[in-house]
């Protein structure tokens, strides 16, 4: 039986964790706040429901410590919120051994490479595979303490690791799980299809009164109107001339939702209202909500760093960062995942493509520009 250890206990943990132990898989899970553990270690598991697989999973190890998660596990998925991940890579960096596998579900923009940046840091000979998904496999919740639910599953899901010729091996990992994990070209094609930076901060904003008034609405089929769509097709173009100058495969969100949902629609609205996977999702209750949180600093502010380097202009991306900036009375251009953060700082657009393909030959190509320098 396989080890596999889950870091983080909310809603996506617990599913991909139960998942996989009703797969056969020797499961631990890890996470920072004890009471997100509580019930799990009362109960040794979780019930699983939904469209997936149905029944009680069982948990191994349930701890607080990630050394003891990860001991002896060959992969290791990471199911945090974006901002988690730097803080996640600094604890368990000493702890990781040569052969492990590291995927970051999802990684937002730039994960895998501030996860890379981070680890080689603190842990400069370790040899691990460090990878991110594009999203999260699953529309789920944690529905109740001893109780989660899978609303939806994606039909395809693309995953890159860095460097990117340890892609295959990663997915050929997660294929023993999941069918639905597909190799991309590398870690700037997953950061740039960041659908998550389409639906997650603007309809938030835009919808910020109803939240704070405590308001029940669904948060894809009430809170994305029509108008709504027409800012998130713009942010959606800005988005996809960025991956346009980087040279990366792209897709519109309209041609994402088709193949990853099986929706089609002419707009982004009209595909949101035909997606079943989103129905009975309910919006947050306050502006503090991680839809802002964590994609705005961890989404579209690197898209619009990006973008500067490539000299894209990201003006709608740009005002929904003001906004949020304004709202939590934060800066979260400077508190966002920088250039600097994703360990690319200085680097041109061409350089960028060569140190995701592989760091090693990327550094050994600089110290020998210096040598010839001096």
């Amino acid at each position: 039986m396989k080890k596999v250890a889950i870091i983080g206990a909310g809603n996506g943990g617990v599913c991909m964790g139960a998942y996989i132990s009703l797969r056969g898989g020797k499961v631990n899970i890890y996470d920072k706040f004890p009471q997100a553990l509580e019930s799990l270690k009362e109960n040794k598991g979780i019930e699983l429901r939904g469209v997936s697989l149905n029944g009680f999973a069982e948990f191994d190890i349930i701890s607080e410590n990630i050394e003891d998660v990860i001991r002896d596990c060959q992969l290791i998925m990471v199911v945090t919120p974006a901002f988690a991940h730097r803080d996640i890579a600094k604890s368990c960096a000493e702890f990781l051994v040569d052969g492990q596998t590291i995927v970051l579900h999802p990684g937002r923009t730039g994960g895998a490479l501030e996860f890379y940046k981070t680890v080689k840091d603190i842990n400069p000979t370790v040899n691990v595979n460090i990878a991110e998904a594009q999203t999260l496999v699953y529309a789920c919740r944690r529905t109740k303490p001893d109780q989660a639910s899978i609303f939806g599953v994606k039909e395809k899901v693309s995953v890159a690791a860095i460097p990117s010729k340890d892609t295959k091996k990663v997915v050929h990992k997660l294929n023993e799980y999941y069918e639905q994990f597909v190799s991309a070209e590398d870690v700037l094609e997953t950061s740039l299809l960041n659908i998550g930076a389409i639906f997650h901060p603007t309809p938030s904003i835009l919808n910020v009164a109803r939240m704070e008034c405590k308001e029940d609405f669904e948060y894809y089929h009430q809170g994305i109107t029509p108008s709504v769509g027409e800012i998130l097709q713009k942010i959606d173009e800005e988005r996809m001339k960025v991956a346009n100058a980087f040279k990366v495969n792209t897709i519109s969100t309209i041609e994402w939702l088709k193949q990853v949902y099986g929706v089609e629609g002419n707009t982004i609205y009209d595909s949101v209202k035909l997606n079943k996977a989103y129905s009975g999702i309910a919006a947050p209750k306050n502006s503090s909500t991680r839809y802002i949180t964590e994609d705005v600093p961890m989404s579209l502010t690197p898209i619009s760093e990006l973008g500067k380097l490539v000299k894209v202009k990201t003006p709608v991306i740009d005002m929904i960062i003001r906004a949020a900036s304004i709202i939590h009375n934060v800066d979260y251009r400077s508190t966002g995942r920088t250039m600097e953060r994703m360990g690319i700082s200085g680097m041109s657009s061409k350089e960028i493509k060569l140190y995701v393909r592989d760091p090693d030959i990327y550094n050994f190509k600089k110290l020998e520009e210096r040598k010839v320098a001096l």
